[in-house]
Parts: structure tokens; C-alpha cells; sequence
């Protein structure tokens, strides 16, 4: 299923990440690219129209912007109310993060046998794009500011067929060293 509702600027947007991934290589080759790629975006004003930064009070929203004919990418836009996040998971592909509005932050995990164990917290302010590629992609994601973020997801996936980008949630693990 092909899927797109992008603005003008958003079109430039996925022609570039298009060029970024065409050029191949390993996962984690395509997946820095793509980040360099995003954070040449993330600073337009007109990426997102008024309806993609519609929050939901509930949970972050999701807001698919396109997903590449082939399958082989999806644009996604996130947007967080303070004090939303993700569960703990990891991913089907990898993935590319940038941080359009507010502030992010990111624990990133590491599994060892029934625990979790943190390796690192990031804070990801405007403008900064970061990428995880599987394995070793476990992670969670949340807003701990006082007003809205929003981030723009680009996954090596299509999201349209799988529902998600999630491949495995961690609830049921205890996190501890």
C-alpha cells in the first residue's frame, strides 16, 4: 500500500531520503546517512501541516507521512504531550530519529538474560537526528519537558503493511544492573 500526505517541503524531504538510501550499504551505513539526511529538514517550518501536530491526550501520536511505494522506507511524525513515552522495545529495521520541536529523551538498553540493563540517556533538543539499528536497538523514548515535542521517524520499513515499527516490547523485564 502506498501511503503519502506530505507538504511540499516534506516531497523534498523523501526525495533526498530516497537518494540516501539508493545509494545502499550495510544497515548502519544507509542508517547514518539517512540521519545526515533528516537533520537537513528538521529546521523547516513547513515540514509538518497543523494536523500532523496534532497530539493526542491519551499517548503519543502517530501521524504516518508517507511510505515509500517499494516498501523499503516510512515517514512517520510523533507527537508528544509532556510526560508521554514509549514502552521499552526495539525495532523490525532500523531507524532514524530527528527532533523537529521540544526536546526528546532516550534510555537505550542492553538484554542480559531476564534483565535490562541502561546504557546510555540522551537528551535530543531541536534539530538532531539519531539513528538505532537491530540488534542492539532496545529503547525507550519519552517527553519529560513541560511543552509538546515532535519527532520525525524514518524507518527501513513500510509501516502501512506491519502496523508498526515495533518488532518486541520489554514490560514484562526487570531493569536493574
Amino acid at each position: 500500500m502506498t501511503h503519502s500526505l506530505l507538504s511540499p517541503t516534506a516531497t523534498l524531504l523523501v526525495g533526498s531520503l530516497r537518494a540516501a538510501i539508493a545509494r545502499g550499504g550495510d544497515d548502519a551505513a544507509v542508517a547514518a546517512r539517512v540521519s545526515r539526511t533528516l537533520e537537513g529538514h528538521l529546521t523547516d517550518p513547513f515540514l509538518l501541516s497543523a494536523a500532523q501536530r496534532e497530539p493526542d491526550p491519551n499517548a503519543y501520536r502517530q501521524h504516518v507521512l508517507h511510505v515509500e511505494p517499494d516498501g523499503t522506507f516510512s515517514v512517520v511524525a510523533l507527537v508528544w504531550l509532556p510526560g508521554q513515552e514509549t514502552c521499552i522495545h526495539d525495532h523490525v529495521s532500523w531507524c532514524v530519529v530527528g527532533t523537529y520541536v521540544g526536546e526528546e529523551e532516550e534510555t537505550t538498553y542492553r538484554l542480559r538474560g531476564d534483565r535490562l540493563i541502561p546504557l546510555r540517556f540522551t537528551k535530543t533538543p531541536e534539530g538532531v537526528a539519531s539513528y538505532l539499528v537491530p540488534p542492539g536497538d532496545i529503547h525507550k523514548v519519552c517527553n519529560n519537558s513541560s511543552s509538546v515535542a515532535i519527532s520525525i521517524h524514518v524507518y527501513g520499513a513500510d509501516v502501512s503493511v506491519l502496523g508498526t515499527s515495533i518488532r518486541r516490547r520489554y514490560d514484562q523485564l526487570v531493569i536493574g544492573r
